[in-house]
């Protein structure tokens, strides 16, 4: 999967289309993305005790990757991302737009 924790992306696709935000988690089995702030859920949960009173938590679910794209850092477009050996054998993620390393 080319999307890495930390990495700015952009929604291409959904309700949140549009929206950008940052990576919190990564579900590579799944090919799946968690965005901070964006696809809140809700989920309400009942009182345990008595005179206790529920409560509705949000929480941000995963998106699947193919929905998202990285932003460019240079020019903070989306963009598709290749791979490049570097000359000492690293392996880095190249935006495709500008050739940049990400």
């Amino acid at each position: 999967m080319k999307i890495k924790k930390n990495d700015l992306v952009k929604i291409i696709a959904g309700k949140d289309k549009g929206k950008t935000g940052k990576v919190i988690q990564v579900f590579p089995k799944h090919n799946k993305v968690v965005v901070e702030s964006l696809n809140i859920r809700y989920r309400n949960i009942r009182p345990r005790r008595q005179n206790e009173k529920g409560q509705r938590l949000e929480y941000a679910a995963p998106l699947d990757s193919s929905n998202v794209m990285v932003l460019d850092s240079k020019t903070s477009k989306p963009t598709r991302i290749r791979y490049k050996k570097l000359e000492s054998g690293e392996k880095v993620r190249i935006s495709a737009k500008t050739g940049e390393v990400i």
